[in-house]
């Protein structure tokens, strides 16, 4: 009996990621941010509460889910300032799950996903899906560490096995990008004068960017 061995999953580009994340909104921009800073599986994001996050020291506390183990994670300061945005427009107590389902969240992903690529005529854009966020964070951070163990005690793996599966050694080396946002001509021709190229636009925002 021949087994059949299943394509490896997409990992998208640091561009890519960045382009969603600007074309989402304030609630799935941070959603997306949250996947991106983590690589928190959508199933752990549906039943974050609010006593999970130190919004002071920027980190998050994922209890375990699908029998992995429990363990902290850093948010980027921009993640935070996103966050503390999002909580007060609300009134959560320290138990209250934060954002939506799953399939919520599947949703509303699909709708970005789809608008985006037909915007910027990007097909690849509609090959990401929630999942590819956990996918990118696992690639991106065994390639600046090259430390297994750090990945798979990142992932909440128990086996290493599994950790295998989201490390696909790409070299992202010419893919890694800083992002600016110009909101004026002024900020655009600094950004120009400092080597960053023009991409896109987004939410009245110029989006630039240059190699890392």
């Amino acid at each position: 009996m021949i087994k059949r061995s299943s394509p490896p999953p997409y990992v998208p580009t640091s561009e890519e990621v960045t382009i969603l994340i600007a074309d989402s909104g304030k609630k799935y921009s941070l959603i997306l941010s949250i996947f991106r800073d983590c690589g928190l599986r959508p199933i752990e994001l549906e039943r974050a509460t609010l006593r999970w996050f130190d919004l002071t020291r920027c980190l998050v506390y994922v209890e375990t889910a699908k029998y992995g183990a429990a363990r902290t994670l850093r948010l980027k300061t921009q993640t935070v300032a996103m966050l503390r945005e999002y909580l007060a427009k609300h009134n959560f107590g320290l138990n209250d799950n934060i954002f939506p389902k799953v399939r919520t969240m599947r949703t509303a992903f699909q709708r970005i996903r789809k608008r985006t690529a037909e915007k910027l005529q990007k097909p690849e854009l509609l090959r990401i899906s929630l999942y590819s966020f956990r996918h990118y964070f696992a690639t991106m951070l065994y390639h600046k560490t090259k430390d297994i163990l750090l990945v798979k005690e990142k992932l909440g793996h128990r086996r290493l096995e599994n950790t295998l599966v989201y490390t696909h050694l790409i070299d992202f080396r010419d893919e890694e990008f800083t992002v600016r946002a110009a909101k004026s001509v002024a900020e655009a021709t600094t950004l120009i004068e400092n080597g960053f190229e023009y991409v896109t636009e987004m939410e009245d925002v110029k989006l630039f960017r240059k190699p890392k």
